[in-house]
């Protein structure tokens, strides 16, 4: 089984996850695993850009600690690292999530 390398909870870094949280796609993939329960594969999430531009936006987002990926089949499995992000950081994704809703999606 492949495993991808995520950051331990002591190495996420607010700028890291500030940057990663800088990018409109990349907002929105966290809004769209903001209202799920057991995480959603890519392919799940509609982003308007070329799947190896969404592999790159997926990449700082699991290596800024914002996300967790799993292999399942040949499927990557994302969902937010909440509860470390909410520890480190509290209200910080929360925040996030609501403005990026009240926004107008592009």
């Amino acid at each position: 089984m492949r495993v991808l390398e995520h950051p331990d909870v002591e190495e996420i870094r607010l700028e890291a996850v500030l940057h990663a949280l800088s990018d409109p796609m990349r907002l929105e993939v966290v809004r769209f695993l903001a209202t799920t329960e057991n995480g959603a594969a890519c392919s799940e999430i509609d982003l308007a850009v070329s799947k190896s531009t969404g592999t790159h936006h997926y990449r700082v987002l699991r290596e800024a600690g914002v996300i967790n990926q799993v292999y399942q089949g040949t499927s990557k499995i994302n969902s937010l690292r909440r509860a470390d992000l909410d520890e480190l950081f509290p209200g910080l994704l929360d925040s996030v999530v609501s403005a990026a809703t009240r926004r107008p999606r592009r």
